[in-house]
């Protein structure tokens, strides 16, 4: 059986560098001849070990999204959302196949709630050597009220969220509809960005392998409800439908 936990070392975790937060610290994914460990470079997109690796126990690596430090989802271009969902999933579905791991997680942090220390837009590989991530997912976590829909994928906001409120799903069915599925990514970090909350700007994407599906969560973030930390429990908002309406009346 895998573990329960992660341990986080946190001598490592003191050095890391933080620009999240503070505007005038350096950049170190701006700084590109300053790079070390990289794996693959992809027009702007940089593939690289992760220098601070705090997590025990796994291979992290960094997929910076592109040269622009104040880039992000929800205005690059078209082609870019689909070049760089295309290399992340590429990467982490290599990692898989490698059977170096027990699984393997891809997630994205934007914005100061969203558990990230580095502005500069990237996402995260990490593969864990002892846990499966999958043992705490279920199908309920992806089911909820379709937004829209196209043949091989759909984007739905749960009716059983994993955590509380408002998370959408994006569900990949044929992966030759991957582009689109980028392009639904991007409406949503625009959502959340231009439609939510403006105080906390805030964003996760999380990509799960879920019953031969491709699934990305896509969770605005907010102060953690202390219902969920100290006991667990999920909240749901009761305007979902309302929300849906609201999101189709802007995008689609």
């Amino acid at each position: 059986m895998g573990r329960t936990h992660l341990h986080f070392d946190m001598q490592i975790g003191r050095k890391k560098p933080e620009s999240i937060h503070n505007r005038d610290a350096s950049c170190p994914f701006c700084e590109r001849n300053s790079l070390t460990d990289v794996l693959e470079q992809r027009d702007s997109m940089i593939w690289l070990k992760n220098k601070f690796p705090v997590l025990q126990d796994t291979v992290q690596t960094v997929l910076v999204e592109s040269d622009e430090c104040d880039g992000d989802w929800s205005v690059y271009s078209k082609e870019h959302v689909r070049n760089l969902l295309a290399f992340g999933v590429e990467k982490w579905m290599a990692m898989e196949r490698s059977k170096d791991f027990q699984s393997v997680l891809f997630f994205k942090n934007h914005g100061p709630y969203s558990g990230g220390s580095i502005r500069h837009p990237h996402m995260q590989i990490v593969g864990l050597n002892q846990y499966d991530y999958l043992q705490q997912v279920k199908q309920s976590d992806f089911e909820g009220i379709v937004i829209d829909q196209e043949d091989g994928v759909e984007v739905t906001l749960s009716t059983q969220p994993r955590a509380s409120f408002f998370e959408y799903n994006v569900v990949l069915s044929n992966h030759d509809r991957l582009g689109r599925m980028a392009e639904y990514l991007q409406i949503l970090a625009h959502w959340i960005l231009n439609h939510v909350n403006p105080r906390f700007q805030s964003y996760n994407f999380f990509f799960y392998h879920w019953e031969g599906k491709l699934v990305a969560k896509v969770v605005p973030r907010f102060v953690t409800s202390p219902l969920f930390v100290g006991y667990s429990i999920p909240q749901v908002a009761n305007n979902l439908e309302e929300v849906v309406r609201e999101i189709r009346s802007h995008y689609f």
